[in-house]
Formats: structure tokens, C-alpha cells, sequence
């Protein structure tokens, strides 16, 4: 059920609304939920629509980038953008444009390699640049710091705390839990994910693959007898979209 100003909607009344494409699919597994979605405006809705869109947009395209994995011990990053701090996260430098600086993860990603939840990180920041363009972003995200969910800013506190919701959908941060873990690998404890819908995830290195074949990829880092398959959390890392649709507004 969709909510604007108090009142239900249905899609089909909505303007702006792409006719195609990942909105209209989104909007509509929305309106047929029993949980209500609910919106000041129209514009609030579209806004989150863009932003979902465009957070699949960003995980495609940091799967194509080239950005290895790795570990904080051995990460790596453009000196020329960020500066490499003692716990292995990546701190913008000082005087470097923010927008900049995400691009050239995209542009150049083999000169980076962090882990999963950072790259999670990294997707969402992309995803507000396309949508809140480079002068808006570089004023409402001045400073950065990425890795996984410390140093967060304000803004992205969200992305961070997992909460079970009635409905998921593309855009969410979700996570594969892999309970007997070999100790050898404790980097596949589990899998960050961006749901990208029609039942697909993106994870660092792990690439855009189904539940199905997560599960089993990190089935094969188990100890010896193990119990307990991985599995996919019924719960999200979910933006909060109403505080950042504000953050937009304002700047």
C-alpha cells in the first residue's frame, strides 16, 4: 500500500513514474504490500524510486570495475583521491572534490581493493552522486570516510543497522549469515548484498549471482562436519530515504 500526504495511491494515478524499467517494478511490489509505504509528497516517492534505481545501477557497475577484495590488513586505494588509514579504510584527502574521488573507484578500480561491507558503502555514495548530482553531493557529503559501517556518515547511519521489514526490495542491504564458517576464512562469515530484484544479489568478488549460488559459494568455506547451511537474513541495511530525500531538498 502506497501513502501520499495521508492518503492512499495507486500507481497507476502517479506521474513521472518511468512506464518501464526498475521503478514501475518496485512501485508496484510496493502497492501490494499490506505495509504501508508513506510520503509527504509525490516527489518524496519518486525520489526513493531514483535512488533504489540507481543503487542497482551503481552495484552493476562496481562489478564491472575491476575492484579487487581484500582484507583491511591488505587494502589498497588511489593516493591521489584517498589516504589509506592504520585500520585499512579509505579517508578522503584533504582538498579532494568527494565526487571526484567516488568516480575514480568506478574509473580505476583495479588501484582499490577493500571487502564486502565497504563496497556496500561505496555503491550507496554512487548512487546519491548520480542522483543528487556532483555540486549537491560534494556540498552534502564533504567528508568521507569508507569502511565497512564505522565512521558512517549521518546520513547512511542506516545502511549499517540490519531490521526485518515486511517486504524487500531492490536497493536494500541484505546479508548471507554462513554460521559454521571454516576459521581459516573468517572474511566468508557471511556476504553483504545489494538485492537488485528478480531474485539476484550483487556481493564484492562474489559478483551478481542468485541466493541459491551464494549460499553454496560460502557452503564451500565451512568447517569440517558442519551443520548449518548459510542463509539468506530476513532483514535489510535500509537507507533512510525520507532523511536524505530532506538532505536533497535543502542543498
Amino acid at each position: 500500500m502506497i501513502e501520499i500526504a495521508g492518503k492512499p495511491v495507486r500507481p497507476e494515478s502517479l506521474s513521472g513514474v518511468p512506464d518501464s524499467g526498475l521503478e514501475k517494478q518496485i512501485l508496484a511490489a510496493m502497492a501490494a504490500d499490506s505495509t504501508a509505504f508513506r510520503y509527504g509528497t509525490q516527489a518524496e516517492l519518486l525520489f526513493e524510486l531514483s535512488l533504489r534505481a540507481q543503487t542497482v545501477a551503481a552495484a552493476r557497475e562496481l562489478d564491472r570495475s575491476g575492484m579487487r577484495f581484500a582484507t583491511f590488513r591488505r587494502s589498497k586505494c588511489n593516493p591521489a583521491f584517498w589516504n589509506r588509514t592504520n585500520e585499512g579504510g579509505f579517508r578522503l584527502k584533504p582538498g579532494a572534490s568527494p565526487s571526484a574521488a567516488i568516480l575514480d573507484i568506478y574509473r580505476n578500480g583495479r588501484s582499490y581493493a577493500t571487502e564486502c561491507a565497504t563496497a556496500m558503502v561505496i555503491v550507496y555514495y554512487r548512487a546519491l552522486l548520480a542522483v543528487f548530482g556532483e555540486q549537491k553531493f560534494n556540498r552534502v557529503f564533504p567528508r568521507i570516510e569508507l569502511m565497512n559501517w564505522h565512521h558512517l556518515d549521518r546520513l547512511l547511519r542506516e545502511i549499517g543497522l540490519m531490521n526485518r521489514f515486511s517486504l524487500y526490495l531492490p536497493g536494500d542491504r541484505r546479508y548471507f549469515a554462513n554460521p559454521d564458517v571454516d576459521p581459516v576464512t573468517p572474511e566468508l562469515q557471511g556476504e553483504n548484498v545489494i538485492e537488485m530484484g528478480g531474485g539476484l544479489y550483487y556481493g564484492h568478488d562474489i559478483g551478481i549471482r542468485t541466493a541459491d549460488q551464494i549460499i553454496k559459494a560460502l557452503n564451500q568455506s565451512r568447517i569440517e562436519d558442519a551443520d548449518d547451511s548459510a542463509y539468506l537474513m530476513d532483514s535489510a541495511g535500509r537507507p533512510d530515504f525520507g532523511k536524505l530525500y530532506r538532505a536533497f531538498q535543502q542543498n
